[in-house]
């Protein structure tokens, strides 16, 4: 929104500065964008004066001037014939851009020089005489600025308005702002339409058929006018707001549009069919041909303004090619109406139509305001254009709109606002942007909103209209008082974050993969046909053939990850991730949403430790993936973590021999293991690969969060070696739990340090060494005493899995 500073002193008195009034309108609510010199383009034109003049020696018509422009003389050719010696004149030197965005150069006419341009009133935008040259008054000094020597002085307010304020769409609008701000009384316009003689009611008719998308339609009939440019002062009112003036009839319309806010149409009111105006709705498959000459398919919900024909408008939003302001119009009839602004908007986007008057229409016009707008057109109207007015007006509101009353308690006021301002104060406040109020009691007003105020609907509205009217600045900050209580965090986010960092210090990186997978995915994967994993929910629309189902495992993401790795030359590779699954169930009906289950699954294929100078090349292998899922579940504190080798099919993309179910207790958690070769050579992958695929729920439900804080003993440890020669079936963890199981309170500890199978060790069997430590936490232990209890020790396990002692007995004492 552009208002000129002079434009707005036309209705109220501004005695301070322009930046000290945009700084405070900017604090009412109103944002001032920017502050512009309206005659800033004017500044390099300067004052010259017309010493000599010569016939330009190869053209009748042009003259060679010489012009002093106060430091020194130009050479300027010039055709103008009311110019002659002794004149001041604007002269636009080589290098002055003029309003129009022409740019002024040294150019060469008939082989004369001309080094500048004399100006005319309309080349300046300072008039519309553009015959001649603009002669300037003999008290100007040549070399000064054209705007300077006119005493041109003019500011340009530029707004940026939010939706609601449509109030401030218009010159008074903002006036009305300015003079509360200024504390001066606000300065409406004499609206004073001549008396008519022939009523308009004998002249033409409106017929409202969709009432609910127009309330409201007022017509006036001005008759034998004189379409014509349009007076110097309405020209230049309209230029200031960057608005071009077209004719004396079509200037009025915007001019009382910029004014007041209210979007008027004028009709030639002869090529109006039978005299008369029906507003109802477009039929289907109709078309409009508006005023920039674009047919366009109108449709039934589209608000129409029509003659006894058919369609002359775009209701609110453009006039018709049809019945358009033309140098032969003789009679005008002038609408002011009230639309729908749901219908306006609606019709406008769809349309692609944006009009100063469908801008305003479609935030909320004043629909009090609808009277006033037409008989102030209608005033210009005759005095611009001359003609008669018809008496009357037609004036069709079957509905009126209530103004909107609303109770405001101060106390609730001053306590969303932070402040301690008094009831008169606030009705103060209201009072001065025209609200009417009036009491209830000591903490209620009863506030009426004016139909030009929209935004305004609920108590919360007059609070903020208190709030910028005090000033937002003047308003004390505060902190509010609460009670904070943090609730604890999720204990699926924390174990989720905890295993995240495990896995980065592991050297793993985190991807995320698409929610959907192939078809064929549990194909690739090997599933049993039994496996419920391979009731998969499928894509009513899905994008491509690869992302047709929802996933029922993360491991096909994972592989297509590595797949895309692969490509790029990158073969070592170590990823996780943590996500949902989708699972239906087998006799799921079409309305049956599927189970939701979050798994953790990951992948390590290529080098065992990153690429150094200082490292030996080592493939990863079983032990290395497993030892990831170990490093997880320790830090979540999984007591009892077991691994069994994996017999069963449920996970048969792993390979039998290097995998293992994992347990903790008795919770099944998931699976780690090689990926057979088979379900690589599904997925294009040659390198072996190791993964694992846990039931992230089920982690969450045994990792432990709470910590216990444990004794060190102060007195030293031993350890002992064990050495077994056992059947190869045999698991160590199985030996492991044994020796845990027996209680012996001594034992503080038990590791595997080494497993062998082959020579001298028989076929069918293995070695396993165990390391057990001895400790106490009240005595130092003797050899004697924990040499008794290894024995026993290994006796036990000696008989519980039947293991025999490699030759020379095994033992070996550590002490520490």
């Amino acid at each position: 929104m552009r208002v000129s500073l002079s434009w707005l002193q036309d209705y109220v008195t501004i005695d301070v500065e322009v930046a000290k009034l945009a700084e405070a309108l900017t604090m009412a609510g109103l944002e001032v964008e920017a502050l512009v010199d309206r005659y800033a383009c004017l500044d390099p034109i300067v004052v010259g004066r017309i010493i000599e003049m010569a016939p330009h020696p190869d053209a009748d018509t042009l003259s060679v001037c010489r012009v002093h422009v106060g430091t020194e003389m130009k050479t300027i050719v010039c055709g103008a014939t009311n110019i002659q010696e002794g004149n001041l004149v604007p002269v636009a030197l080589s290098g002055t851009e003029l309003p129009s965005g022409d740019r002024i150069a040294v150019e060469r006419v008939r082989g004369q020089a001309s080094e500048g341009m004399l100006c005319s009133e309309a080349e300046l935008t300072v008039g519309t005489d553009s015959s001649g040259i603009f002669l300037l008054p003999e008290t100007a000094t040549p070399g000064i600025g054209i705007a300077a020597a006119l005493g041109l002085s003019d500011t340009i307010i530029e707004f940026d308005l939010t939706p609601n304020r449509s109030d401030c769409l218009s010159v008074i609008g903002i006036a009305r702002e300015v003079a509360v701000i200024v504390k001066q009384p606000l300065r409406f316009p004499e609206v004073t339409a001549p008396a008519g003689e022939t009523p308009v009611e004998e002249l033409t008719s409106v017929t409202i058929e969709a009432p609910e998308r127009c309330p409201r339609y007022a017509a006036r009939v001005v008759l034998d006018v004189k379409i014509g440019p349009s007076p110097s002062w309405l020209q230049d009112r309209l230029n200031s707001v960057g608005l071009r003036a077209i004719n004396n009839v079509v200037d009025v319309t915007n001019f009382v549009l910029m004014e007041m806010g209210q979007p008027l149409h004028a009709f030639d009111f002869n090529r109006l069919g039978e005299h008369r105006i029906v507003v109802r709705t477009a039929q289907e498959g109709q078309t409009f041909v508006t005023l920039d000459g674009v047919e366009r398919a109108l449709g039934p919900d589209m608000l129409m303004i029509c003659d006894g024909k058919g369609p002359v408008a775009l209701a609110g939003i453009m006039g018709g090619l049809e019945s358009e302001i033309e140098d032969d119009t003789r009679a005008v009839l002038i609408e002011s109406a009230y639309f729908d602004p749901i219908t306006i908007r609606r019709t406008a986007k769809r349309l692609g139509l944006n009009t100063e008057s469908s801008f305003r229409f479609e935030r909320g016009v004043d629909p009090e305001g609808v009277r006033t707008a037409l008989d102030r057109a209608a005033q210009l109207m005759v005095e611009a254009a001359g003609g008669r007015l018809a008496a009357g007006v037609i004036d069709n509101y079957p509905q009126p709109i209530p103004q909107k009353t609303i109770e405001l308690s101060v106390k609730r006021t001053n306590r969303l606002l932070g402040t301690v301002i008094s009831q008169d104060e606030i009705s103060s406040y209201l009072k001065s942007v025209e609200l009417h109020v009036a009491p209830v009691d000591e903490d209620c007003l009863r506030v009426v909103s004016p139909t030009f105020r929209v935004d305004l609907k609920r108590p919360e509205d007059l609070m903020e209209e208190v709030a910028r009217l005090k000033g937002y600045d003047q308003i004390p900050t505060t902190q509010p008082l609460s009670h904070m209580v943090a609730n604890p965090q999720d204990k699926k986010l924390q174990v989720r974050n905890h295993v995240q960092q495990v896995f980065l210090g592991c050297g793993f990186s985190e991807v995320v993969t698409y929610s959907f997978i192939a078809k064929e995915a549990c194909d690739s994967l090997q599933l049993p046909h039994s496996d419920h994993r391979r009731h998969v929910v499928s894509i009513l629309n899905p994008l491509t053939e690869d992302q047709a189902v929802m996933r029922t495992s993360l491991v096909p993401g994972l592989l297509a990850t590595m797949v895309r790795n692969s490509t790029q030359q990158n073969k070592d590779l170590r990823i996780f991730e943590i996500g949902k699954i989708f699972l239906n169930p087998p006799a799921a009906g079409p309305d049956e949403l599927p189970e939701e289950v979050q798994m953790m699954s990951g992948l390590w294929t290529g080098a065992r430790h990153d690429r150094t100078w200082h490292v030996r090349k080592e493939k990863v292998d079983f032990y290395d993936i497993k030892g990831v899922v170990e490093s997880v579940c320790a830090a979540l504190s999984i007591e009892a973590l077991r691994f069994v080798p994996l017999n069963s099919g449920r996970f048969a993309y792993l390979q039998k021999g290097q995998a293992a179910n994992v347990y903790g207790g008795d919770e099944f958690l998931g699976a780690v293991g090689e990926l057979t070769p088979a379900v690589l050579k599904n997925f294009e992958l040659k390198d072996p690969a190791y993964c694992f695929d846990l039931n992230f729920d089920r982690l969450v439900h045994c990792a432990r969060q709470e910590k216990h804080a444990r004794l060190v003993s102060r007195f030293p440890a031993t350890t002992r070696d064990m050495a077994l020669i056992v059947d190869r079936p045999v698991e160590a963890q199985g030996m492991l739990g044994f020796i845990d199981a027996l209680g012996q309170r001594l034992i503080s500890g038990v590791e595997i340090f080494d497993v062998y199978e082959g020579p001298p060790i028989p076929e069918g069997k293995k070695s396993i060494a165990l390391r057990l430590t001895y400790q106490s936490f009240e005595r130092s232990l003797t050899d004697t005493e924990v040499n008794s209890i290894h024995g026993t020790m290994t006796q036990k396990v000696l008989k519980q899995f039947n293991a025999q002692l490699p030759p020379g007995g095994g033992r070996k004492t550590m002490t520490q």
